[in-house]
């Protein structure tokens, strides 16, 4: 039985299980998004989300930390270089499972695991989200971006009607133009 164990072996032994996690950890890292099974992926996010959390420290003692996990060099310095300073502002959950259907061969539930801040669609559609947000009832809600336009257009309205003088000017501009051409021609 299996009580009190936490975590799923994936029917390997101890150093065949920790081989294969680290190699996916790496891929996870070098690539930024791997396709695996569903079970692997839960187990590899467990075991690389405490790593990059140690990247953000960077310390002789975090990176050594993490090549005796990783045991890439190459790896090691990327996630150090690249990985945590993008990751600095989150506190946490840096994967995403993207679950994609199920393989052909055995019908294991396979999905994608990627790193959360590295897929630019996502974060291109997120911005794009955060533009407006509206209440329940219909209206707008009252933000600072949304005040500070109507605020710019009632000005914009003010400058045009509070100066009769600047749109006669105007008006004579026009007929001067018009009459020049008129001239040339």
């Amino acid at each position: 039985m299996r009580h009190g164990k936490k975590f799923n072996h994936l029917g390997r032994k101890t150093a065949h299980r920790a081989a294969m996690l680290s190699n996916m950890a790496c891929s996870l890292i070098e690539h930024k998004r791997i396709t695996t099974t569903v079970a692997k992926a839960k187990a590899l996010r467990v075991y690389v989300e405490p790593l990059i959390t140690k990247s953000k420290t960077d310390s002789t003692h975090s990176r050594r930390t993490v090549f005796s996990y990783l045991k890439q060099k190459e790896v090691v310095s990327e996630l150090f270089r690249d990985v945590a300073p993008k990751v600095a502002g989150r506190p946490g959950g840096y994967t995403r499972i993207i679950r994609t259907g199920y393989r052909l061969g055995d019908n294991a539930e396979m999905c994608m695991i990627e790193l959360v801040d590295f897929n630019e669609l996502m974060l291109n559609m997120t911005e794009a989200k955060k533009t407006t947000r509206r209440s329940r009832r219909g209206g707008a809600a009252t933000t600072a971006s949304s005040t500070a336009a109507t605020e710019t257009q009632e000005e914009v309205v003010e400058d045009t009607t509070s100066t009769p003088e600047a749109t006669e000017n105007s008006d004579e501009a026009e007929e001067s133009d018009s009459t020049e051409e008129e001239e040339k021609a």
